[in-house]
């Protein structure tokens, strides 16, 4: 088995190489596509069992480490992870992530970290995330406590997050946050005016397949966030799914 895989379709825009560490995620998000694929897809109450008793997959440091081995030096970025999140709570007791971060250092290999979770992350491994030269991520959807609780009730709240990439810039570390999905698109506005000061990139795409995604004009949304961000001259990568309503933006 190799843990460290090229990503494919949509998952490549984010990361030419990518490892889940943990099976299952506690956060809940409403959101989560995860449950809706194999092996969760066909099990009964698929999305609480997914969130319900996330575990490090089996043997998961040792397969990293191989897979880690045979491809060392290769200077592709690895993300961690796509399909659960590698500083959700259970980290604290497993410590795979880091574990994963040191072996990664060791063999000269790039990676970045893509989470909800909050500043205790950044601030129990720094040293190690600065030897692995990790780039630190941030899923952002809101900006509101309370509606961040009902659709992402395991999460860190927003400013925890915030807080975890200031840290993580404060400390030399490359930022990056990414809106997707968007669920608010003024949420979306108010989190750049407040984070642009110490994040280096922002990668926006839309909310997909849910129902609240109909109430959202997103050609709207995506000049408004393009202006927006023109404005603090920040670099950004847009989804494609989101980039193809410049063509309405334009008619």
């Amino acid at each position: 088995m190799c843990i460290i895989y090229e990503p494919k379709g949509k998952a490549l825009e984010y990361s030419p190489l990518a490892a889940n560490l943990y099976k299952g995620c506690s956060h809940g998000c409403t959101y989560c596509y995860v449950p809706g694929i194999p092996p969760y897809k066909f099990a009964k109450n698929a999305r609480e069992q997914f969130s319900a008793d996330p575990q490090p997959r089996k043997d998961i440091i040792k397969l990293f480490e191989r897979s880690a081995r045979k491809i060392a030096g290769d200077p592709r970025r690895i993300l961690l992870s796509f399909t659960s999140d590698a500083y959700q709570p259970i980290e604290k007791q497993h410590k795979i992530t880091r574990q994963a971060l040191s072996i990664a250092a060791g063999y000269h290999l790039k990676t970045q970290v893509l989470t909800k979770a909050g500043a205790w992350a950044v601030e129990r491994d720094l040293p190690i995330l600065q030897k692995a030269r990790c780039i630190w991520a941030a899923t952002l959807t809101l900006d509101d406590p309370d509606q961040s609780k009902k659709w992402e009730p395991g999460a860190a709240l927003p400013a925890d997050r915030i807080q975890a990439l200031k840290t993580a810039h404060k400390n030399g570390l490359k930022t990056w946050v990414s809106f997707e999905p968007v669920i608010d698109p003024a949420a979306v506005y108010r989190l750049i005016h407040e984070t642009h000061d110490f994040v280096d990139l922002y990668k926006v795409g839309k909310l997909n397949h849910h129902p609240f995604a109909d109430t959202i004009d997103w050609a709207e949304f995506l000049v408004t966030v393009e202006d927006l961000l023109d404005r603090y001259s920040k670099p950004r990568y847009i989804k494609k799914d989101l980039a193809a309503y410049r063509s309405k933006t334009a008619a």
